[in-house]
């Protein structure tokens, strides 16, 4: 005979989804006061241990209180059980919110960005990743066949991601050796850092199941085509019309929209701390590797950090309530709560002080001499995350981004896995992400 569990999960600093599961028939009893935790379970690493020094210790507790809205429940995985997590919150045990959790902080950038300018975010996070141990056959990228020789995989994924309640939009076989992607429908930022972590976890379960491994590593293998997640935002004003875009300006972009854009691209340095926060997060974000290598805006350009997406006017569709940006210096190591988070406070500094429209490139940044660069203000993004680090220490705007304790936590897990790592050559270091991630 087996139970039904539900898990309430948190995501911590090393992008990994931890818990407590309690019998299904009791989840609503035990919804109100959650699980037990620690804090430093927010200094635990990708490899098992917890960072040291950290500013947690062994004293303290906390809880994790189930957000009731944010359930993620389907019995099409193929596993025995159903799966059934329910995202969480970490709280203080008189229930308030604890300063340093992922998602409370994700709301506090939400609701500046609501209470300083009015506006608010639609967003949607792409993910791509591998299979390995399936035994599929070789196939073109992109082809009818890359897609069909795993199936009934991806008609199944589809199924369990509706069911879960992700609004699952595309699933596609991508460019690199047995690579595909998702794509979901857009929501507010907590819902699409939610199905974010909803979608890994569900891909990987319908893998593992059927004898393979899923991952979503930014590089299996240095040759190998990485993988990225790929943060779409529009902003919308207070009745949730479109506010990002003009149809008057140089690609569709307004004023608020080029000064969000405009904030990102200054604090792009720091900001790739939190969104690429693993050694090998920079072997993906190289030049001509269509990911992210330059503080770029450009108009429908897949190696610009900030591309412009296209809109379609194809059977009277409307423009507005499709144009978006795209944010593509991210991958699965890092938390999506932290990293939308970040991406939020750069672009409300940009708004705060009416930044001029950044310019738009067209010509990649490898191509133009030192002075255009630096008359465009292209800066090359940092190519290690020890350059990130330091990009991030230089900008005390961005260290203000969040609690001192959260920093110094970021820092410690971050530095703990570069030691774990300091010995290995890339390859190996790509292939032990390939099995952790």
């Amino acid at each position: 005979m087996t139970m039904a569990l539900t898990g309430i999960v948190t995501t911590d600093l090393a992008a990994v989804t931890r818990g407590r599961w309690l019998p299904a028939a009791r989840y609503e009893a035990g919804a109100e006061t959650g699980i037990g935790w620690l804090p430093a379970n927010l200094s635990l690493t990708l490899f098992g241990g917890i960072a040291n020094p950290n500013p947690w210790g062994s004293t303290g507790d906390l809880r994790v209180i189930a957000d009731r809205d944010a359930r993620y429940r389907t019995a099409a995985t193929g596993a025995e059980s159903v799966f059934d997590i329910v995202m969480g919150d970490i709280v203080e045990l008189d229930g308030t919110p604890w300063p340093c959790c992922p998602r409370t902080l994700l709301r506090e950038a939400v609701a500046a960005l609501r209470a300083q300018t009015g506006l608010s975010l639609r967003m949607a996070v792409e993910q791509e990743f591998q299979i390995f141990g399936a035994g599929y056959p070789p196939a073109h990228p992109l082809s009818v066949e890359a897609l069909r020789r795993a199936d009934p995989l991806a008609p199944q994924l589809m199924a369990a991601l509706e069911e879960a309640g992700v609004e699952p939009e595309v699933v596609l076989a991508e460019f690199g050796t047995d690579q595909f992607e998702v794509t979901c429908a857009p929501a507010d930022p907590v819902t699409a850092a939610d199905r974010a972590i909803a979608i890994r976890e569900i891909v990987r379960e319908m893998v593992r199941v059927r004898g393979g491994r899923a991952s979503f590593a930014p590089k299996t293998a240095i040759d190998a085509v990485g993988n990225g997640v790929h943060i779409h935002f529009s902003l919308v004003d207070s009745e949730g019309r479109p506010a990002g875009y003009n149809p008057a300006a140089r690609a569709g972009l307004s004023a608020e929209g080029a000064s969000f854009c405009a904030g990102v691209l200054r604090h792009l340095p720091a900001l790739t701390m939190f969104s690429a926060p693993s050694v090998p997060s920079y072997y993906r974000l190289r030049p001509n590797s269509w990911s992210a290598s330059w503080t770029w805006l450009a108009d429908r350009d897949r190696e610009a950090t900030l591309r412009i997406c296209p809109t379609t006017t194809i059977g009277g569709r409307d423009p507005a309530r499709q144009h978006n940006i795209e944010y593509r210096a991210a991958d699965a190591t890092a938390n999506p709560y932290v990293a939308i988070a970040a991406l939020i406070r750069a672009g409300l500094g940009g708004l705060a002080e009416v930044l001029p429209p950044p310019p738009l490139v067209a010509d990649h940044p490898d191509t133009l001499d030192e002075a255009c660069r630096a008359a465009l203000d292209l800066r090359r993004l940092p190519d290690s995350l020890e350059g990130a680090i330091a990009a991030w220490q230089a900008d005390t705007a961005a260290q203000d981004w969040f609690p001192a304790d959260f920093n110094a936590t970021w820092l410690g897990v971050r530095r703990a896995e570069m030691a774990r790592l300091a010995d290995l050559p890339a390859e190996e270091i790509c292939w032990l992400y390939g099995t952790l991630c």
